[in-house]
């Protein structure tokens, strides 16, 4: 029996409303926003700190700073006294929440390497939604974004996660054979809902 969803998704198809309708229509804990404050609260820093990181790598020049403070004498002795908050610590302990959230079962979890944290269980149904570019740059302006940075965001926020993915798990982006479904928003936000909701069903593994 499925326990868990975890939807991936492109920036502005949608994603996120969708994740919420699909938790409400199936009665589940929804862990978005949620899983952001709870990763913050952890980290001891604000959320806009973990949103900066979440779902991206570190700059190059912040990664080249970090390992000649691993390497070096006087870095070894202060980078216990930085606590510095970066992609890496963040994605540690996004795998420690997502674990913790997935052991609780009835769970729709967003985005966040969950689709690869969990893709070795059978209780866990994938999902990746996207949309073409033309309905995603609507979707942002509906939401108060202008043109240009309605455009900008959905040509480099997609990017940035698909480096994250390439990095610490070392698969591309979107990575298909680990999704059961892969859903056009376009097709409206309750229809998908309403599919997700019907492939689960039928793809529901037998209990043991």
């Amino acid at each position: 029996m499925f326990r868990i969803v975890t939807v991936e998704r492109e920036y502005g198809c949608g994603g996120s409303e969708i994740a919420q309708r699909l938790a409400e229509r199936l009665g589940w804990k929804l862990w978005d926003e949620l899983l952001t404050r709870e990763i913050a609260h952890l980290a001891h820093c604000s959320q806009s700190v973990v949103e900066q990181h979440e779902e991206r790598t570190d700059p190059l020049y912040y990664r080249l700073m970090k390992s000649f403070m691993r390497g070096s004498y006087e870095g070894s002795l202060n980078a216990p006294k930085l606590n510095l908050v970066d992609s890496e610590t963040i994605l540690k302990i996004t795998q420690n929440v997502v674990l913790r959230a997935a052991g609780k079962g009835e769970s729709v979890i967003v985005g966040r390497g969950s689709q690869l944290f969990l893709k070795d269980r059978p209780d866990t149904f994938r999902v990746f939604l996207y949309a073409p570019r033309d309905a995603k740059i609507r979707r942002l302006l509906a939401r108060g974004k202008n043109e240009s940075e309605a455009q900008e965001l959905v040509d480099t926020v997609d990017r940035e996660r698909a480096n994250f993915l390439e990095r610490y798990f070392h698969v591309e982006w979107p990575s298909r054979a680990v999704y059961h479904v892969m859903i056009n928003t376009g097709a409206g936000d309750a229809n998908v809902v309403q599919s997700i909701v019907d492939v689960m069903k039928s793809a529901e593994p037998s209990a043991s």
